[in-house]
């Protein structure tokens, strides 16, 4: 009989689960940034191949955060602290998600950079989208694993080498997209492998 078996079993595949999560979001970040730059090489971005591969890796990536943040809930103690800001940052997941699939959309039907450009301003142009879609949306994502990350340093449930890279991911990102590289590097830093630096007992305590 194995050793491993029925709830214990279920219990370590649903931890690999999440340990995935937490590793290949970042990695996903860096894989749309460099289909980013190589997009960008010719001067101008989309349509093509590097357009719809990036956001296809940032939609997988925006997906990978649900589990994270939902995590670091549980990490945080379930709270009503930490469920608000589970919750903010879920919000701006849906708004990111929202965002690449309206690019993944018209990269798709576009025929060139001029027909997307007209595309984009059509969609912008519908009251409140631009604000909610992509002004402030998707930097809720990003302020609720700052903020989860932060609680589980002071309770010293990671170790705060990895809230500070997670708060510098935060601070580069608001440098725009061309900082992406740099802002999936700081998530790798912090998020990745986090059966190797998150303690659930510190976060309990």
């Amino acid at each position: 009989m194995s050793a491993m078996s029925g709830p214990t079993a279920a219990a370590r595949i649903h931890g690999m689960d999440k340990a995935v999560a937490f590793t290949a979001a970042p990695l996903l970040v860096i894989v749309y940034a460099s289909a980013r730059f190589l997009d960008g090489l010719d001067g101008e971005r989309g349509p093509g191949p590097a357009w719809t591969t990036g956001h296809l890796a940032f939609l997988a990536a925006l997906l990978l955060f649900v589990p994270v943040l939902l995590e670091l809930r549980r990490l945080a103690g379930r709270g009503p602290f930490a469920t608000v800001t589970a919750v903010v940052g879920l919000v701006g997941a849906v708004c990111s998600v929202v965002q690449i699939s309206v690019d993944l959309v018209v990269g798709a039907l576009a025929a060139d950079h001029e027909a997307m450009r007209g595309m984009f301003a059509g969609v912008r142009s519908v009251p409140g989208v631009d604000v909610v879609v992509y002004l402030v949306g998707p930097v809720l994502l990003y302020l609720g694993l700052l903020v989860l990350y932060c609680h589980l340093a002071v309770v010293r449930a990671v170790p705060v080498w990895r809230a500070v890279a997670v708060v510098l991911a935060v601070l580069v990102s608001l440098l725009g997209l061309d900082a992406l590289p740099a802002v999936g590097l700081l998530l790798y830093a912090g998020l990745a492998h986090p059966r190797r630096g998150i303690s659930p007992a510190a976060a309990r305590g």
